[in-house]
C-alpha cells in the first residue's frame, strides 16, 4: 500500500508550484497564519537591505493549496522544495493536517517558520513590513511583486486577505513617495 505524499503552500507554491502533482486542492491550515514574518536576504532582499517573505507564524488558520504528488516523482519534489525553501535554513519542515475544499483531512509537508532563527522578524507593525518591502530587491526580484503576486493570486483563489491588501497599498504609497 502507498502512502499519500501532501505538500501545503501558502505563498509562492500556490501559484508557482515548479513540481508535477497529481492533484491540487484548496487547503486550510489551522493554529498557523500567513504573515511577512521572515527577513529575506536572498530571495527579496540582501544582507545590507533585507526585505520580508511569508512564514507561517503561530496562531489563527490559513487558507492555501495542497498538492498530492505521485509516489513516484517524491524523492525529486523533495529534493527540489528543500533547496527553494531552505536557502538560509529558516523554515522548519514539519508535518501537519490540513482540510481540503473537499472535506477531506490529510497530512501535508509543510515548512514552518523558525521563531529561534536569526531571520525571524516576528509580529512586526504593517508599517514597518511596508518600510522593509518597500524598495527592497533579491535574486528573485522585487519585494513589492512578491507582495502583488501574493495579493493578486489569493484573489483569485477566492481568498480576501485584508491584512495582505492593506501591506500593498502601504508599500505601493511608499514606492510612489521614492520616486
Amino acid at each position: 500500500m502507498s502512502v499519500e505524499r501532501w505538500v501545503f503552500g501558502y505563498g509562492s507554491l500556490m501559484w508557482r508550484p515548479g513540481f508535477d502533482y497529481v492533484e491540487r486542492q484548496g487547503a486550510t491550515l489551522h493554529g498557523r497564519r500567513r504573515a511577512f514574518c521572515i527577513y529575506s536576504v536572498h530571495h527579496r532582499g540582501t544582507y545590507e537591505r533585507p526585505g520580508l517573505v511569508l512564514g507561517l507564524a503561530p496562531g489563527g488558520a490559513v487558507r492555501g493549496a495542497a498538492y498530492r504528488v505521485a509516489e513516484s516523482d517524491w524523492d525529486a519534489v523533495y529534493a527540489y522544495l528543500r533547496e527553494r525553501e531552505q536557502p538560509t535554513e529558516t523554515y522548519v519542515e514539519s508535518s501537519a493536517f490540513v482540510r481540503l475544499a473537499d472535506g477531506r483531512r490529510v497530512e501535508t509537508l509543510v515548512f514552518l517558520s523558525d521563531t529561534g532563527h536569526p531571520q525571524w522578524a516576528g509580529a512586526l507593525s504593517l508599517e514597518r513590513q511596508a518600510e522593509l518591502i518597500c524598495g527592497a530587491t533579491g535574486l528573485s526580484g522585487r519585494n513589492v511583486d512578491y507582495l502583488r503576486d501574493l495579493v493578486e493570486h489569493l484573489h483569485q483563489e477566492g481568498v480576501h486577505d485584508a491584512v495582505m491588501s492593506r501591506l500593498l497599498g502601504l508599500v505601493e504609497q511608499c514606492e510612489r513617495d521614492l520616486r
